[in-house]
């Protein structure tokens, strides 16, 4: 880790945080005017957001099920491939935090023995490593690549990175109510975005960890493709599982029991931003917030090898 930087132990155990001190990075060229294409059209309405099922931790603030209400607007069927970051990267030279750090976090059983042996483990989360050289470009470190995950999601982003491509893209983060109302599929209340069993009739429906956590994984080894698996109903691919995908909300595990039910936006400060969907490191051993309800944060100037984000915008 660079001088002046610490760990912070994770809101949660599903990703490790930094407290830091870099500042988002300014874009080189103001960008220009942009209009953020395949999106999916949605119409809004009201539904019942959060859960009451018991299945989530207190801290996270799932509940208590409420009526919300969200506007027409857009989102992207899919999180941010590799491709897609590649091409603001050319277009901006934008460094992400994690190359101005000079690392991220990655999970162990990703890395060889000596690197993991060289990458300090975080004291919560063992089975985190802060990697040095490990970014978007090099998601296990040095000597890794994204040469064969061009369409994998893009990993390694903080929030303030996903912010400066919305800038160049011509979009933004998603609301949490927005992500969540998206994520549903038009389903009232289910477990996941298919439903209520997580794999009906045996079919793989995400990509989480399978087997023995954090030991035996007999699922995909990290990141699968974005499209992978089926669409929930309103088009959107891997809502569910695969990367912790980061929402413009700042994190509060309460402001929502008395907060606005029309376009709710979150708390209007704080010290993490929202994340959704869990990730390809969840299991229900110990992080079953691959449900469609549950919630997670981290700072925004965090990045591991989970997290990636999608897009979204205001309706045309």
């Amino acid at each position: 880790m660079n001088a002046g930087e610490t760990v912070e132990p994770p809101k949660s155990c599903c990703t490790p945080g930094r407290t830091g001190a870099a500042a988002p990075l300014t874009l080189l060229a103001p960008p220009p005017a942009r209009t953020a294409r395949g999106l999916l059209a949605l119409p809004g309405g009201s539904f019942l957001m959060g859960t009451d099922d018991g299945l989530g931790y207190p801290a996270d603030g799932e509940g208590p099920v409420r009526e919300v209400t969200v506007a027409p607007f857009r989102i992207s069927p899919t999180a941010v491939t590799n491709a897609q970051y590649a091409a603001f990267v050319k277009a901006t030279g934008y460094r992400t935090e994690a190359e101005r750090f000079g690392s991220s976090f990655v999970f162990e059983g990703f890395l060889a023995r000596e690197l993991a042996a060289s990458s300090p483990a975080v004291a919560a989360v063992p089975w985190w490593r802060a990697v040095a050289g490990a970014s978007w470009r090099s998601p296990e470190g040095p000597g890794s690549s994204i040469g064969e995950r061009q369409n994998h999601p893009v990993v390694h982003v903080s929030w303030h990175d996903a912010r400066a491509y919305c800038d160049w893209a011509g979009a933004r983060l998603p609301t949490e109510a927005e992500w969540e109302y998206a994520a549903r599929g038009g389903l009232e209340q289910r477990r996941y975005p298919w439903g209520d069993e997580l794999a009906p009739g045996g079919r793989e429906s995400c990509n989480i960890w399978q087997g023995v956590f954090p030991t035996v994984n007999t699922g995909h080894r990290g990141t699968v493709p974005v499209k992978s698996y089926r669409p929930n109903g309103h088009g959107l691919y891997n809502v569910a599982g695969n990367v912790w995908e980061w929402c413009a909300d700042w994190f509060s595990p309460d402001f929502h029991r008395t907060g606005p039910r029309q376009d709710p936006a979150g708390p209007p400060s704080g010290t993490a931003r929202v994340m959704r969907g869990g990730s390809h490191m969840c299991h229900d051993s110990y992080c079953n917030r691959y449900r469609v309800a549950a919630r997670s944060s981290n700072t925004p100037d965090s990045s591991a090898g989970n997290i990636g984000f999608r897009v979204a915008a205001r309706a045309v």
